[in-house]
C-alpha cells in the first residue's frame, strides 16, 4: 500500500458531526469538583533532570517517563521510589505500554520506534518511510484491538542531531500508523500543521490528536482496517501531551493541563509550577494519581477519577 492510497477519509459537516457525536462513549456528567480528590496543587516528585516527557504506565501502576537530554527512561514505582530503567534510550520521547507489557517508545535519535522488553532488549520497529527519514517521531499510541501504533512526526530541531532541515521527500509533518507486524507506516492524515500529543479511548473506536502547530485537537473515528475517518475539531487548543479518565474527560498539556469533558466543555485547569508541562498519564495501583512530566520536575496529583490507559 502507498502513502497517497491509505489517506484519511476527512467527512466533515453536520453528517460527520452527528456520526461521531452518536459513538458509545464513557460517561460525560463529570464535574470539575468530582474529578479532583483534596487538592488541585500537584505535588513535587523531584526536579532533577533536564526536559521529563512520555509518560506511560504498565499493568502494575509503575509510571515510566522520559529524560530526553540525558537520554534516559525512568521508573515511578507504585511505592513512589524512583530508578533509571534504561541508559542509552534513543533519545526516547512519548512512551506506550502495549497489550503484551512491552514498552513503545518514540526513539528520535535516528528517528525510529522501538519495542522495549520488561528486561530492556530493544526491537526496532520502524527505522523510516519508504527510505525517507522521519522527522522525529513524538509520541504513539497503541489501538488496544489490532496492535497496530499511531504516531506523530513534528520537526523539532535536536541538538544531537547532524541534519539541520526535515527530509523534503516527507512532505510535512504528519500522523502516521503502522499495522502491527508490518515493516512500513503509512500516513493517516497529512493536513495538520504539526502533529504532537495523541490517545485513543479503550474501547479503540476514537482517536485524539493534537495539532499544536494550529493550535487545535482534532478527534477521529478509527475504522476496523484502522483508516480514521470524520476528523472533527474537539477543542481549540493544542497539546504536547494528553491521557484520558474513565469519565471519558480529556487532559491537555502545555500550561499547566487543561481537562475537557467528551463533549469538549473545559471543565478545569490545573496550574504547575514548571515552565512547561509536556505530558501526563494516570499511574498508582489504582490509577488515581496524575502523574505530571514539567520540564525538569515530575509532580502527582490525587484524583477521583482514575486512568483508563
Amino acid at each position: 500500500m502507498n502513502l497517497s492510497a491509505f489517506g484519511v477519509r476527512l467527512f466533515l459537516g453536520c453528517a460527520a458531526s452527528a456520526s461521531l457525536l452518536a459513538l458509545p462513549t464513557m460517561a460525560q456528567n463529570t464535574t470539575p469538583s468530582s474529578i479532583l480528590a483534596d487538592s488541585n496543587v500537584p505535588q513535587l516528585v523531584a526536579r532533577q533532570f533536564k526536559f521529563t516527557e512520555g509518560p506511560a504506565v504498565d499493568r502494575a501502576g509503575n509510571v515510566f517517563f522520559t529524560d530526553q537530554p540525558n537520554d534516559k527512561i525512568w521508573k515511578y514505582d507504585t511505592e513512589g521510589k524512583l530508578s533509571v530503567f534504561l541508559e542509552k534510550s534513543g533519545r526516547s520521547n512519548g512512551l506506550y505500554f502495549d497489550q503484551q507489557g512491552n514498552l513503545l517508545a518514540c526513539a528520535d535519535e535516528q528517528n525510529q520506534l522501538w519495542s522495549i522488553a520488561p528486561d530492556g532488549n530493544v526491537t526496532i520497529l520502524l527505522k523510516d518511510v519508504q527510505g525517507h527519514r522521519l522527522n522525529g517521531p513524538n509520541d504513539l499510541w497503541a489501538h488496544p484491538g489490532s496492535g497496530g501504533i499511531y504516531f506523530t512526526d513534528p520537526y523539532y530541531q535536536r541538538d544531537y542531531w547532524t541534519r539541520q532541515a526535515p527530509d523534503p521527500n516527507l512532505g510535512g509533518q504528519k500522523l502516521y500508523y503502522l499495522p502491527k507486524g508490518q515493516a512500513q507506516a503509512v500516513v493517516a492524515d497529512d493536513q495538520l500543521q504539526k502533529p504532537n500529543g495523541i490517545i485513543g479511548t479503550p474501547d479503540g473506536q476514537l482517536l485524539y490528536v493534537a495539532d499544536i502547530g494550529a493550535k487545535k485537537t482534532y478527534r477521529y473515528q478509527i475504522a476496523p482496517d484502522g483508516q480514521l475517518t470524520n476528523r472533527q475539531l474537539f477543542v481549540a487548543q493544542g497539546s504536547d501531551g494528553m491521557t484520558l479518565d474513565s469519565e471519558g474527560n480529556v487532559y491537555l498539556t502545555g500550561e499547566g493541563v487543561t481537562v475537557y469533558s467528551a463533549a469538549g466543555q473545559k471543565i478545569q485547569h490545573i496550574d504547575v509550577p514548571a515552565k512547561w508541562t509536556g505530558n501526563v498519564c494516570f499511574g498508582g495501583k489504582d490509577r488515581k494519581t496524575l502523574f505530571i512530566t514539567a520540564s525538569d520536575a515530575v509532580f502527582v496529583l490525587p484524583m477521583r477519577v482514575h486512568g483508563v490507559q
